[in-house]
């Protein structure tokens, strides 16, 4: 038989070091010793035997089953999900995220019945960034221009040509090749 003893200590048995060292032994066994043990008497002889078990206290009778527990968690969640939803649906970005879905609606309406009435979809102009160019029906480019000021006899260019760098004064023909070779930069005369 070897079931948990977990007995008391009665200190006043203690009075040497052999009783100290006795309980040491005592504590590595005590938890697992049987009445058929060798050494169970110097185990009853410092603890108190026989140990009465303790009533548990703090606990309500007849305590809940797990799957009322886990009903009550269920429902308790389902309220904190639903009370989470309803303070976002109240919160501004729901009210952006709803203006905006009413405004696509009301586009793609329009877009049909300017459909049925033309026969063709509305045109849409996109921007292609790479070319700095509008697609559509024409095409629409725009030039930036960086001036030094005064009167320019050229400007530094590079890639399609749509940025210039205009300058004052023409740049000796060392630095406009490693400009070009270097960095890509051509030089053109005005």
């Amino acid at each position: 038989m070897t079931e948990p003893l977990n007995h008391k200590l009665d200190v006043s048995k203690i009075k040497t070091l052999k009783d100290v060292k006795n309980v040491f032994e005592c504590m590595s066994l005590i938890s697992n010793a049987s009445e058929e043990h060798e050494k169970y008497e110097l185990i009853k002889e410092y603890f108190t035997l026989p140990n009465e078990p303790q009533e548990l206290t703090g606990f309500k009778l007849p305590r809940k089953s797990l799957e009322e527990i886990s009903q009550e968690f269920g429902e308790k969640i389902d309220k904190q999900i639903e009370k989470v939803k309803n303070n976002y649906r109240m919160s501004y970005d729901w009210v952006i995220a709803k203006g905006k879905y009413n405004n696509f609606c009301e586009k793609q309406d329009n877009d049909f019945n300017y459909a049925r009435e033309n026969g063709s979809f509305p045109l849409k102009l996109t921007l292609d960034y790479s070319k700095l160019t509008a697609t559509g029906d024409s095409y629409i480019s725009s030039n930036f221009v960086i001036k030094e000021g005064g009167e320019e006899v050229g400007y530094y260019t590079f890639g399609n040509g749509y940025l210039r760098y205009c300058m004052n004064k023409k740049p000796t023909a060392i630095v406009r090749f490693f400009m070009n070779k270097l960095l890509g930069f051509r030089w053109i005369d005005i």
